[in-house]
């Protein structure tokens, strides 16, 4: 499949994939400029306060600004893989997704998941759960936890409440939540990674309900990060809320991109265009695709639909390189990326945030 597999090192496919791993195909899409054309400048100047000064090409008001280059951001040396325990165990009792044990590929779905009431019912009692692991998850982000420890206590859980954690066995995924620490963009695998102070990570939870599957993701911070991590965090988070504002019936999916990329290239951020959100229910991945970024991608929203709003950005701009894993995502520079995600249900005058958490705070 496209996009998968790639050796580390390798230019990132230019194929999109919805929820980070699929569709499975190339998607064509016309990108439109974010800024009448204008490039952003590489520079970054970050708000402390309010005085006028320029981020890229835009005048606003900060206070005191101070640039800050990739070395300095970096905390760490690059990742490495760590050591990979064995897949957990889920009860025979718990219902698996079709895709588990399955030899088949897992393609994106055609189908547009539109939901009757009782299919509402089944997706908010989902998302309240996925939400509610993942402020769980976000507990254990702590100096010197392994992503491996985060992932078992998440397992564990999701299955006590009669859920299966919908990583678990997706195109022989083995664990059973995604984090990704740092310049890791997406589909970090749980490993004996320890966190350090001034690490950020995102942890990216789904689960499978009762015939329904919800998702949600969040970068969260250990210890103490400096004053550009904040805001680099906030607009992610912020990006975010400006996708799911346009959100409503009959409106154009391309709005999403195109409040997204606004906001992040207006600070001097960039949006990862190679990952998608996507339809979401019964089916874990199917259309619509929806990109983060500027684009003139037809089709409009409906009543009773649910996808993923999920846009990753990093603090450069940068490729993505897939490790040969197959899964675990990195930045080709080293620079960070933030993550943040819900699930959404979109209603006749706006959306239902059926994922809805706690905003980003400081840690």
């Amino acid at each position: 499949m496209a996009g998968l597999g790639a050796c580390r090192g390798s230019r990132s496919s230019p194929a999109f994939h919805a929820g980070g791993f699929l569709p499975g195909r190339p998607v064509v899409v016309s990108p439109v400029p974010a800024r009448s054309g204008k490039a952003i400048a590489p520079s970054r100047r970050f708000i402390v306060s309010n005085r006028v000064a320029w981020v890229g090409d835009e005048l606003m008001e900060i206070s005191e600004s101070e640039e800050e280059s990739p070395a300095r951001l970096k905390k760490r040396p690059p990742l490495r893989r760590g050591k990979i325990s064995p897949q957990l165990p889920v009860p025979e009792h718990i219902p698996r997704p079709s895709y588990v044990g399955s030899n088949r590929p897992q393609e994106l779905s055609s189908v547009r998941q539109i939901h009757s009431a009782e299919g509402i019912s089944g997706m908010r009692a989902a998302c309240k759960l996925a939400a509610r692991a993942l402020d769980f998850a976000g507990t254990l982000v702590k100096l010197s936890v392994t992503t491996n420890e985060i992932d078992r206590e998440v397992h564990n859980m999701i299955i006590e409440a009669g859920a299966y954690p919908s990583q678990l066995g997706f195109r022989g995924f083995p664990k059973s939540i995604f984090t990704s620490v740092n310049e890791c963009v997406c589909h970090g695998v749980p490993d004996t990674t320890q966190l350090q102070t001034g690490d950020i990570i995102n942890i990216d939870v789904n689960v499978f309900l009762n015939g329904y599957h919800g998702g949600a993701s969040r970068t969260f911070v250990c210890g103490e990060v400096d004053e550009s991590i904040k805001h680099f965090l906030k607009t992610a988070e912020e990006c975010l809320e400006k996708g799911i504002s346009v959100c409503k019936d009959g409106v154009n999916y391309k709005k999403i991109g195109k409040k997204i990329s606004k906001l992040a290239y207006f600070y001097g951020y960039y949006v990862v265009e190679r990952f998608v959100g996507h339809g979401i229910g019964p089916i874990w991945h199917s259309e619509p695709l929806i990109l983060h970024h500027a684009n003139d991608n037809s089709g409009r929203m409906v009543e009773g639909q649910t996808f993923t709003i999920e846009p990753i950005l990093t603090m450069e701009k940068t490729e993505t390189v897939t490790w040969d894993d197959g899964w675990t995502t990195v930045t080709a520079d080293g620079s960070w990326a933030a993550q943040f995600k819900h699930t959404v249900l979109v209603t006749r005058t706006g959306a239902e945030i059926l994922t809805k958490v706690h905003t980003w705070q400081d840690r």
